[in-house]
Protein backbone atom coordinates (compact mmCIF):
# COMPACT_ATOMS: atom_id res chain seq x y z
CA UNK A 1 0.00 0.00 0.00
CA UNK A 2 1.26 3.34 -0.70
CA UNK A 3 1.83 5.40 2.59
CA UNK A 4 2.90 8.51 4.19
CA UNK A 5 3.05 9.59 7.68
CA UNK A 6 1.60 14.12 8.04
CA UNK A 7 0.26 15.95 9.76
CA UNK A 8 -3.37 16.99 8.99
CA UNK A 9 -4.74 20.42 9.84
CA UNK A 10 -8.22 20.54 11.53
CA UNK A 11 -11.49 21.43 9.52
CA UNK A 12 -11.71 25.06 10.83
CA UNK A 13 -7.64 25.54 9.13
CA UNK A 14 -8.53 24.09 6.00
CA UNK A 15 -11.96 26.13 5.71
CA UNK A 16 -9.73 29.09 6.14
CA UNK A 17 -7.76 27.58 3.60
CA UNK A 18 -10.22 26.71 1.09
CA UNK A 19 -11.12 30.49 1.40
CA UNK A 20 -8.04 31.81 0.53
CA UNK A 21 -7.60 29.18 -2.55
CA UNK A 22 -10.93 30.07 -3.95
CA UNK A 23 -9.58 33.52 -3.94
CA UNK A 24 -6.12 31.98 -5.88
CA UNK A 25 -8.41 30.36 -8.25
CA UNK A 26 -10.12 33.22 -9.74
CA UNK A 27 -6.24 34.89 -10.88
CA UNK A 28 -5.21 35.11 -14.28
CA UNK A 29 -4.18 31.37 -15.42
CA UNK A 30 -5.57 29.72 -12.84
CA UNK A 31 -7.85 26.87 -14.57
CA UNK A 32 -4.58 26.10 -16.06
CA UNK A 33 -4.25 24.67 -12.79
CA UNK A 34 -4.82 21.27 -11.33
CA UNK A 35 -5.96 22.36 -7.55
CA UNK A 36 -5.56 19.71 -3.95
CA UNK A 37 -9.01 19.37 -2.58
CA UNK A 38 -9.38 19.86 0.77
CA UNK A 39 -8.98 16.05 1.03
CA UNK A 40 -5.41 16.25 0.47
CA UNK A 41 -3.87 18.75 2.36
CA UNK A 42 -1.64 18.03 4.87
CA UNK A 43 2.33 18.23 5.72
CA UNK A 44 3.92 15.10 4.65
CA UNK A 45 6.22 14.53 7.38
CA UNK A 46 7.82 11.43 5.27
CA UNK A 47 6.63 9.75 2.17
CA UNK A 48 6.99 5.60 2.09
CA UNK A 49 5.89 5.19 -1.10
CA UNK A 50 4.72 1.36 -1.56
CA UNK A 51 5.30 0.00 1.74
CA UNK A 52 4.79 -4.14 2.10
CA UNK A 53 1.45 -5.32 3.81
CA UNK A 54 4.13 -7.31 6.50
CA UNK A 55 5.65 -4.04 7.26
CA UNK A 56 3.01 -1.79 7.73
CA UNK A 57 2.15 -3.01 12.10
CA UNK A 58 6.15 -2.48 12.65
CA UNK A 59 6.06 0.94 11.14
CA UNK A 60 2.93 2.08 12.82
CA UNK A 61 4.56 0.85 15.88
CA UNK A 62 7.55 2.92 15.42
CA UNK A 63 5.63 5.55 14.50
CA UNK A 64 3.42 5.60 18.02
CA UNK A 65 6.81 5.38 19.80
CA UNK A 66 7.92 8.42 17.47
CA UNK A 67 4.91 10.45 18.17
CA UNK A 68 5.02 9.03 22.13
CA UNK A 69 8.49 11.31 22.24
CA UNK A 70 7.14 13.86 20.82
CA UNK A 71 5.42 17.26 22.84
CA UNK A 72 1.95 18.49 21.24
CA UNK A 73 3.21 22.10 19.36
CA UNK A 74 1.29 24.97 17.73
CA UNK A 75 1.30 25.48 14.11
CA UNK A 76 -0.30 27.33 11.00
CA UNK A 77 -0.70 28.05 7.84
CA UNK A 78 1.26 30.95 6.34
CA UNK A 79 2.38 32.33 3.43
CA UNK A 80 3.46 30.77 0.13
CA UNK A 81 6.20 29.16 -2.04
CA UNK A 82 6.72 27.39 -5.14
CA UNK A 83 8.87 23.98 -6.14
CA UNK A 84 10.18 23.60 -9.92
CA UNK A 85 9.64 27.47 -11.06
CA UNK A 86 5.82 27.16 -10.64
CA UNK A 87 5.13 23.49 -10.73
CA UNK A 88 3.95 23.36 -6.87
CA UNK A 89 2.39 26.22 -5.65
CA UNK A 90 2.12 25.71 -1.87
CA UNK A 91 1.37 27.24 1.72
CA UNK A 92 4.02 27.02 4.36
CA UNK A 93 4.25 26.68 7.87
CA UNK A 94 4.55 29.08 11.01
CA UNK A 95 5.04 28.30 14.68
CA UNK A 96 7.31 25.48 16.15
CA UNK A 97 9.15 24.75 12.82
CA UNK A 98 11.63 22.98 14.97
CA UNK A 99 9.41 20.20 16.26
CA UNK A 100 7.89 19.72 13.24
CA UNK A 101 11.12 18.98 11.81
CA UNK A 102 11.98 16.97 14.89
CA UNK A 103 8.57 14.69 14.03
CA UNK A 104 9.19 14.37 10.29
CA UNK A 105 12.81 12.98 10.99
CA UNK A 106 11.29 10.44 13.41
CA UNK A 107 8.79 9.45 11.28
CA UNK A 108 11.74 8.64 8.89
CA UNK A 109 13.62 6.82 11.13
CA UNK A 110 10.36 4.88 12.09
CA UNK A 111 10.50 3.71 8.50
CA UNK A 112 14.35 2.66 8.33
CA UNK A 113 14.04 0.82 11.43
CA UNK A 114 10.75 -1.08 10.47
CA UNK A 115 12.61 -2.47 7.42
CA UNK A 116 10.70 0.23 5.09
CA UNK A 117 13.12 1.11 1.94
CA UNK A 118 13.73 5.09 1.71
CA UNK A 119 15.82 7.15 -0.20
CA UNK A 120 18.08 9.56 -0.06
CA UNK A 121 17.45 12.14 3.48
CA UNK A 122 16.38 15.32 2.13
CA UNK A 123 16.62 18.50 4.62
CA UNK A 124 12.86 18.82 6.11
CA UNK A 125 10.59 21.97 3.97
CA UNK A 126 7.50 22.24 5.55
CA UNK A 127 4.58 22.61 2.71
CA UNK A 128 1.26 21.96 1.99
CA UNK A 129 0.46 21.87 -1.60
CA UNK A 130 -2.49 23.31 -3.10
CA UNK A 131 -1.97 23.47 -6.94
CA UNK A 132 0.49 22.14 -9.66
CA UNK A 133 1.17 22.58 -13.24
CA UNK A 134 2.61 20.32 -16.45
CA UNK A 135 4.48 22.67 -17.67
CA UNK A 136 5.26 25.17 -14.51
CA UNK A 137 4.01 28.92 -14.58
CA UNK A 138 4.93 32.17 -13.30
CA UNK A 139 3.85 31.89 -9.75
CA UNK A 140 4.12 35.45 -8.63
CA UNK A 141 0.87 36.95 -8.69
CA UNK A 142 -0.07 33.55 -6.27
CA UNK A 143 3.06 34.02 -4.09
CA UNK A 144 1.76 37.86 -4.05
CA UNK A 145 -1.52 36.69 -3.07
CA UNK A 146 -0.30 34.26 -0.58
CA UNK A 147 2.00 36.56 1.01
CA UNK A 148 -0.31 38.16 3.37
CA UNK A 149 -2.18 34.27 4.55
CA UNK A 150 -2.02 33.22 7.90
CA UNK A 151 -4.43 30.68 9.32
CA UNK A 152 -5.30 30.53 13.11
CA UNK A 153 -3.17 28.45 15.21
CA UNK A 154 -3.52 25.23 16.22
CA UNK A 155 -2.04 22.33 18.44
CA UNK A 156 -1.03 19.34 16.59
CA UNK A 157 -1.66 16.76 18.38
CA UNK A 158 -1.33 13.90 16.19
CA UNK A 159 0.77 12.34 13.59
CA UNK A 160 -0.92 10.33 11.00
CA UNK A 161 -0.25 6.81 9.02
CA UNK A 162 -2.34 7.72 5.42
CA UNK A 163 -2.76 5.93 2.54
CA UNK A 164 -2.82 7.12 -0.83
CA UNK A 165 -5.10 6.11 -3.35
CA UNK A 166 -4.03 6.98 -7.09
CA UNK A 167 -6.65 7.74 -9.61
CA UNK A 168 -6.98 5.03 -11.60
CA UNK A 169 -9.96 5.77 -13.53
CA UNK A 170 -8.05 7.85 -16.42
CA UNK A 171 -10.54 11.26 -16.05
CA UNK A 172 -8.53 14.47 -16.17
CA UNK A 173 -8.35 16.11 -12.78
CA UNK A 174 -9.18 12.96 -10.95
CA UNK A 175 -7.72 13.83 -7.44
CA UNK A 176 -6.20 10.83 -4.92
CA UNK A 177 -8.03 9.79 -2.43
CA UNK A 178 -6.31 9.56 0.78
CA UNK A 179 -7.17 7.79 4.05
CA UNK A 180 -5.77 7.86 7.40
CA UNK A 181 -5.02 4.26 8.62
CA UNK A 182 -3.51 5.36 11.75
CA UNK A 183 -3.57 8.23 14.15
CA UNK A 184 -1.05 8.30 16.82
CA UNK A 185 -1.05 10.92 19.75
CA UNK A 186 2.08 12.97 20.69
CA UNK A 187 2.75 12.88 24.00
CA UNK A 188 6.50 13.23 25.51
CA UNK A 189 7.02 10.73 27.53
CA UNK A 190 7.91 12.08 30.67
Amino acid sequence: MRLFAAVLPPEEVTRELAAEVAVLKKLPGADGLRWTGRPGWHFTLAFYGEVDDELVPGLTARLERAASRTAPFELALCGGGQFGHGRALWTGADGDLRTLGLLADRAEAAARKAGVPMGEHRRYKAHLTVARSRDGIDARPYLEALHGFRSRTWTVGELALVRSNLPRSGVPGEQPRYEAVARKPLRAAG
